[in-house]
């Protein structure tokens, strides 16, 4: 297991070849790289805040509560903070099991608690002004599938 939670930007490659020849036995590896995206055109930045130990924590804990749920190999999160511009990469989730269901399963929690429940704080920084980025309501409903 492994969550970082940092400014500097990933290779998404990079992490998916070391991961997948770490993982031993595993039939199958499911990657997922998320993007600042800007919806509008108007999007100059986005600003992510955090509490260091709190948020490292939290995540592990996500990251163990899908350990036992489904079984996993392995697991990669990383999760940026800091400004980023469209484009940037934003976080990444690793999952490897001896089966694609589980893998699938256990990254699409982890993507889903993450966008949802990780305890980040959003600014949008906009050629309008600056605005906090509010929970939405799809996103608390893709989390109560779990």
């Amino acid at each position: 297991m492994d969550v970082r939670v940092q400014s500097d930007s990933f290779d998404a490659g990079d992490e998916l070849n070391r991961f997948t020849a770490r993982v031993d036995g595993a039939g199958a590896v499911v990657s997922f790289t998320g993007v600042v995206r800007d919806v509008d055109g108007g999007l100059i930045a986005m600003e992510i805040e955090h509490y260091p130990g709190m948020t490292q924590k939290a995540i592990s804990a996500m990251v163990e509560q899908a350990c036992e749920r489904w079984a996993l190999a392995d697991v990669t999160v990383i999760h940026r903070h800091g400004r980023l511009e469209p484009g940037a990469q934003i976080m990444m989730v690793l999952t490897a099991s001896r089966h694609r269901v589980d893998a699938f399963a256990a990254a699409e929690f982890l993507m889903d608690y993450l966008k949802s429940r990780a305890p980040f704080w959003k600014k949008e920084l906009t050629r309008a002004g600056a605005d906090w980025v509010e929970a939405r309501d799809e996103d608390e409903a893709a989390l109560k599938r779990w």
